[in-house]
């Protein structure tokens, strides 16, 4: 076994591309909101600075400096506190409503999304156990029984708030990781059979989760209602050609198309960069992934590997499920957009995460 006393270069150049990119995009996409709120144009952008590139940077540093092995130690802690936090989001005055759901805790005039953290924390989690029972996964007791329970047990959280967005990003992300560690493709089939029983249920008995699929089948049904946020994405990336409109050029952001910063940010971007602009994003998402998966696989130890793998799965299946929603590919979900929508401490968290893959990078074989 070998250790190497520098981080993978080449990942953190990506990383801080992604992030500058990042910025980028929010700069022009918050431009009206942030005028017509609060009279200056770069509101949003310092906020997102401040309050999330800052604290990032620094969590970024520090989870680099830390042996990524510390967090093993600290895998069932960090789980509890996740899910203490979960259950502040429904105490009154701590936890608030907004969007039909309550996802937020908001103590002043700090709001964070716990279940952030609760996503990082059972990837650690999870990486921990799957680790310690490598010889066992395969066995329906002691492998798929137990993982089941404690995944159903972890998305209960999200189907109450109810975010079935985020709901959705975390269990592909330990399906593939459960799949990564030994899992077999019996038990992945009967999973995701599973998986889509009660996806299928959870939405029959949601009037708003059907209007969603049915505008998803149908997206010009209720244009002005249900539809009208998907039609007016699907403007903005159609209008934005091959080329797009230019910097700072979109129309849909000024007061067309529901949430230019948050989960509607890739359509503002593809009105004004086109197909070249949003091609260009999503391979540098790739670049990111294939040569994190490349470091993380190198890691001298099977929880190394888990926990760098299961950060990567959980910022690419975001991408690709936001991306997906607004291009009319799949339902909306109202997740962002990794490293791009407006949120500070989803922002600090994911940069936090990146420094633990550059950790795993000083010591892999």
């Amino acid at each position: 076994m070998s250790h190497n006393s520098s981080y993978d270069n080449i990942f953190l150049m990506l990383s801080l591309a992604v992030i500058g990119a990042g910025l980028f995009i929010l700069t022009s996409a918050s431009l009206g909101l942030s005028t017509s709120r609060f009279g200056y144009p770069y509101y949003y952008l310092f906020h997102q600075a401040l309050f999330g590139l800052l604290p990032g940077l620094l969590l970024m540093y520090t989870a680099y400096k830390i042996p990524y092995t510390f967090w093993r130690n600290w895998a069932l802690p960090l789980l509890l506190v996740s899910i203490f936090l979960m259950f502040l989001v429904f105490v009154p005055k701590i936890g608030f409503f907004y969007g039909g759901a309550r996802r937020w805790i908001s103590i002043g005039r700090f709001s964070f999304q716990p279940s952030e953290f609760l996503k990082f924390s059972f990837i650690v989690y999870l990486a921990s156990w799957l680790e310690s029972r490598s010889k066992q996964v395969r066995s329906f007791t002691f492998g798929l029984l137990p993982f089941s329970i404690m995944s159903g047990f972890i998305a209960s959280f999200l189907v109450i708030q109810p975010d079935l967005g985020t709901l959705l990003v975390l269990l592909l992300s330990v399906l593939a990781l459960f799949f990564l560690s030994g899992g077999r493709i019996k038990q992945i089939g009967m999973l995701i059979l599973v998986g889509v029983f009660l996806l299928v249920g959870l939405i029959l008995v949601e009037p708003y989760r059907l209007s969603r699929v049915t505008t998803f089948l149908n997206p010009s049904s209720d244009p002005k209602g249900a539809g009208y946020q998907i039609n007016q994405a699907l403007i903005a990336v159609g209008s934005g050609g091959i080329l797009g409109k230019g910097f700072g050029l979109s129309r849909q952001k000024f007061s067309y198309l529901p949430e230019p910063i948050g989960d509607s940010i890739f359509a503002i971007f593809s009105e004004e960069m086109g197909f070249v602009g949003s091609l260009f994003l999503l391979l540098l998402f790739f670049l990111i992934f294939v040569r994190g998966f490349s470091v993380v696989m190198r890691a001298p130890d099977l929880f190394g590997q888990l926990l760098g793998s299961g950060i990567l799965f959980l910022i690419i299946f975001q991408v690709l499920i936001n991306i997906a929603a607004i291009i009319g590919i799949m339902p909306l979900t109202g997740i962002p957009l990794s490293f791009v929508s407006y949120g500070g401490s989803a922002l600090a968290l994911m940069l936090g995460e990146l420094g633990i893959i550059l950790n795993i990078s000083k010591r892999r074989v």
